[in-house]
């Protein structure tokens, strides 16, 4: 977990490459010349290095059967291409969120989280295509030269596309603040308006050259559309406010935008004389049956109060009214306010077993009280001192540190905006530390994965396929999302549809 929780997308370009001046090259979709820092070359080579860092934070979704499925749909894509003479490498990243990217020089992503939304192996081949067209179109090399033009001193190589801007989606904001955190090293860059069009419209060209129809490419811009209504939706029904304000996401186009664009470049398309290949939905629905579903035990389930790691053996539950929110460096208990949390990390191995020593050397502290304490059987140790915060103030701060079930030490602290949230979520703070657990048998029940399952659609509905489902959080609303039927309308009855189940 430890390692799973370090973020590293950010990539940095050589010292190198950052003091080059540039070259003039043709740009293989325009056929027109520009300036840029980046040779082919050194696109395969930056490409190739970011990969394994994009594997190292990620991980590869562990089925080869779903991995070869991709990379024959990708490849086949790429070969009719501006750009065919790379040699391409399609991957499945095992993350929940709803994303695809690419890097430089022919590396192509996409989530098991954004599969689950797809309803055909045309509307895959639309993502697919929109990420190689940003590879084609050298916009990688082209954001590089743009930052080195304005004076920049690091430049980011990774290309964060397709999804991200559709707002309210879980990560981008996590997205982006990792990358502010790691700027020495590099940060992301999101795509500018023209390019995210420009990508949409090359990967309409992509299909029709697959003998796609390029209206699957709308059919994935209406996805992601759904996706931004169903947050703003669900943001109302809780009380809470929807976000308007312009933030690092403005510089994509809205998927509005995109939609009316889209559906106008798939209109100039004229049908083939023998039609469009069938669009491979039965394909699909056979190669996403038993995908992964949200969380992945590897990285942790949340369910509903409730946070388990199964590989690790412990549970969090986080008071009533409180939330759990589980972020790539921690684990969180909220309070309803949003204003305090307890926060869960990992204590790192180089830290050692030792509570103490582990403690001097996570938080500094300048002084220090202990005490020997047991939290649900578990061995732990509970600090408060005093030690300097990032603008090297003193700050009285508390901590507890408790060994796991299988020997991992853990972090316990409080957060909180302030002294006064601090001292009102007391309580809770309290209650949450006291739930860390080892898994109990009821909680090893609870924390079985969920799974993409294909079935013939009910007589009754969503509403009868949400009372089978685990989800437990509008339940209806998520099956319509994950259908294409979230505005309304449902399949025939008997028709193949996408269920989650618990197993």
């Amino acid at each position: 977990m430890a390692q799973r929780w370090q973020t590293r997308t950010a990539l940095a370009l050589s010292a190198a490459l950052l003091s080059a001046c540039g070259s003039t090259m043709i740009n293989p979709v325009t056929g027109e010349a520009e300036r840029s820092v980046m040779s082919e070359e050194q696109e395969i080579a930056e490409g190739a290095k970011g990969h394994q860092e994009v594997l190292k934070e990620y991980g590869a979704y562990p089925d080869a059967k779903l991995q070869a499925y991709v990379n024959g749909l990708g490849q086949r894509l790429a070969q009719q291409s501006h750009r065919a003479h790379l040699t391409w490498h399609f991957t499945v990243l095992d993350s929940p969120e709803i994303n695809a990217f690419a890097l430089p020089g022919g590396y192509v992503y996409v989530t098991r989280g954004i599969m689950a939304y797809m309803d055909s192996e045309a509307d895959l081949a639309g993502v697919i295509g929109h990420e190689i067209g940003h590879v084609t179109a050298r916009h990688g090399a082209q954001r590089a030269t743009k930052q080195q033009a304005a004076g920049l001193g690091v430049m980011a190589a990774s290309i964060l596309g397709a999804v991200l801007e559709a707002k309210g989606l879980r990560g981008a904001q996590q997205i982006a603040s990792d990358a502010s955190q790691t700027a020495a090293a590099g940060y992301i860059a999101s795509y500018g308006r023209d390019q995210e069009l420009q990508a949409d419209g090359l990967g309409a060209e992509y299909l029709v050259r697959n003998q796609y129809n390029p209206a699957n490419m709308v059919d994935v811009i209406k996805v992601l559309k759904n996706q931004e209504r169903y947050a703003a939706d669900r943001a109302k029904a809780q009380g809470k406010p929807v976000s308007n304000e312009p933030n690092w996401l403005a510089s994509h186009p809205s998927n509005d935008r995109r939609l009316q664009d889209i559906q106008q470049i798939a209109a100039q398309y004229p049908p083939p004389a023998s039609g469009y290949q069938n669009d491979g939905r039965s394909r699909y629905l056979q190669a996403v049956q038993g995908l992964a579903f949200g969380d992945s035990a590897e990285q942790g389930l949340v369910r509903g109060r409730s946070f388990y790691h199964a590989g690790l053996g412990f549970a969090l539950t986080a008071p009533d009214g409180w939330r759990i929110q589980n972020s790539p460096t921690a684990v969180m208990a909220v309070n309803p306010e949003g204003t305090a949390a307890l926060v869960l990390r990992t204590v790192p191995e180089q830290a050692g077993p030792d509570h103490d020593k582990a403690l001097q050397a996570l938080l500094k502290p300048e002084t220090l009280q202990s005490a020997p304490a047991k939290i649900n059987g578990l061995s732990a140790s509970r600090y408060s001192g005093v030690r300097r915060n990032s603008q090297g103030q003193a700050q009285a701060f508390q901590a507890t540190i408790v060994d796991g079930p299988k020997g991992q030490p853990y972090l316990l602290m409080p957060a909180a905006k302030d002294a006064n949230a601090l001292k009102a979520s007391t309580a809770g703070l309290q209650a949450a530390e006291q739930s860390f657990r080892a898994l109990t048998e009821a909680d090893k029940a609870a924390a079985r994965p969920w799974r993409l399952q294909t079935l013939p659609f009910p007589a009754g509905g969503f509403a009868q396929l949400a009372k089978q489902s685990p989800l437990d959080e509008a339940a209806e609303l998520q099956l319509r999302l994950i259908n294409g039927y979230y505005g309304g309308g449902a399949p025939k009855t008997g028709e193949l549809v996408k269920a989650v189940v618990a197993r």
